[in-house]
């Protein structure tokens, strides 16, 4: 299937100074595949090193950090020469390895001609542990289940992901009831890979449902092999309310809610075990929007998403009926999916940080709040084609923003204060 990222990966092949690259996310988000079909396409070897359990490859970083020894055992695991020009080096599962994570600065020191990527499903689990991270010496990628528009490209459907990225919306308000529809199986299956092909070749809905629950059992095993005892059942705590804090529109996570008395001090650690682990991503709440917003975000006040809706859909139990049922899935399930779905799509497909506003006394909330070049862009997110943006307006009232944008079902609109974009086009935020 079409991964976007493998184009970021084709730019850094080209980079004259390159680094080494570190390629992040959670488990069965893709990052193996997309390492090797990466090599397979642009190089004409690729040497791949797996990590897990694999002991005598381990042993190779435990002595020193001699590139040169190194090199001459990869090609002995390899099976072939590693020749800087045209070969690929995988270190897959690296948090396996901490000298091999380590040894990352050498490589990009000593022998920068090699094109090394380095993966681990747990690496920012590890990285809290006691592995160096090997600062300014390795470059960073961040890789999501698949957004909207690659969903598109698996299920034959090029054209319609292409058209998203014209802004002709003249041409895309024209094809609204397909991108509606296949919006609604996106909803319920989600970006999962491993899902998403089984969906493109059998549209079975139970087995998506067998698959994601599949899926949520590794994570939760997970739980239990790396978390430290005393955070497992906070971790537990957490994850399972997720579906229930996301269903609060505006609403900032409520431990209070986890458990009775609970503070978020009591779930600091499960909460940054979650975001390490890139199973849940954290929003912050800005008290005030300015520029930059960075510097007026509120660290302990934030909103907790899923990393992917399918999942998020998986732990609420939601039911497949639901979609072929009109637009009862945008009505029922919107603070739970329509809010999380246009979340995936501002990380993965487009540049910007999201944020939201509000203040412990705000009458008009944000959904997000995001920063371009030198203005603030507030946010709102509503599920269906009956919508009031009374909090869009009151906020564009008070601060006058130069652009305000809501997603809806609505076909696209600039009404001069404020743009609607069809929800099934956030990549043109």
């Amino acid at each position: 299937m079409e991964r976007f990222a493998i184009q970021a990966l084709k730019k850094w092949k080209e980079k004259p100074r390159r680094k080494p690259l570190v390629l992040m996310g959670a488990r069965q988000v893709g990052k193996t595949w997309l390492m090797k079909e990466f090599g397979r396409s642009c190089y004409k070897k690729t040497a791949y090193i797996s990590f897990y359990n694999n002991s005598p490859a381990r042993q190779i970083f435990e002595s020193d950090y001699d590139i040169h020894r190194i090199l001459s055992y990869l090609n002995i695991e390899a099976g072939f020469p590693v020749t800087p020009e045209d070969t690929l080096i995988i270190f897959d599962e690296i948090q396996n390895a901490p000298k091999a994570f380590e040894s990352l600065k050498y490589f990009c020191e000593e022998a920068p001609e090699y094109h090394i990527i380095a993966a681990g499903s747990l690496l920012g689990v590890a990285l809290h542990k006691g592995i160096s991270y090997p600062v300014g010496k390795v470059e960073l990628l961040r890789l999501y289940p698949l957004n909207f528009r690659e969903y598109l490209y698996a299920a034959g459907e090029q054209s319609l992901a292409d058209a998203l990225l014209t802004k002709d919306y003249t041409l895309i308000d024209t094809f609204s009831e397909k991108y509606i529809y296949h919006l609604k199986n996106y909803y319920y299956v989600g970006g999962m890979p491993e899902v998403v092909d089984a969906f493109r070749l059998d549209t079975d809905y139970n087995e998506v449902r067998e698959l994601q629950n599949n899926i949520l059992m590794q994570y939760r095993g997970d739980f239990g092999k790396h978390a430290e005892p005393a955070e497992l059942p906070r971790i537990n705590m957490v994850w399972d309310a997720l579906p229930m804090q996301l269903a609060k529109e505006n609403k900032k996570f409520f431990f209070g809610k986890i458990k009775k008395g609970a503070r978020s001090a009591d779930f600091e650690m499960a909460v940054q075990w979650l975001c390490d682990s890139g199973l849940v991503c954290k929003v912050n709440r800005v008290n005030e929007p300015r520029i930059p917003l960075n510097a007026y975000k509120n660290f302990s006040a934030y909103k907790l998403f899923a990393v992917d809706g399918g999942l998020l859909g998986a732990m609420s139990s939601f039911d497949a009926k639901t979609i072929i049922e009109g637009n009862r899935l945008f009505i029922e399930f919107k603070g739970a999916l329509t809010e999380q779905y246009v979340f995936q799509q501002i990380i993965s497909d487009t540049p910007y940080i999201p944020y939201y506003y509000g203040s412990e006394r705000a009458t008009f909330e944000q959904d997000f709040l995001i920063q371009k070049d030198m203005d603030i862009v507030p946010i709102e997110v509503k599920a269906e084609t009956n919508v009031r943006s009374q909090s869009l307006k009151a906020f564009y009232d008070k601060y006058k923003p130069e652009h305000s944008v809501r997603f809806s079902l609505l076909p696209h609109a600039d009404q001069t204060w404020m743009e609607n974009i069809p929800l099934y086009a956030v990549c043109n935020l």
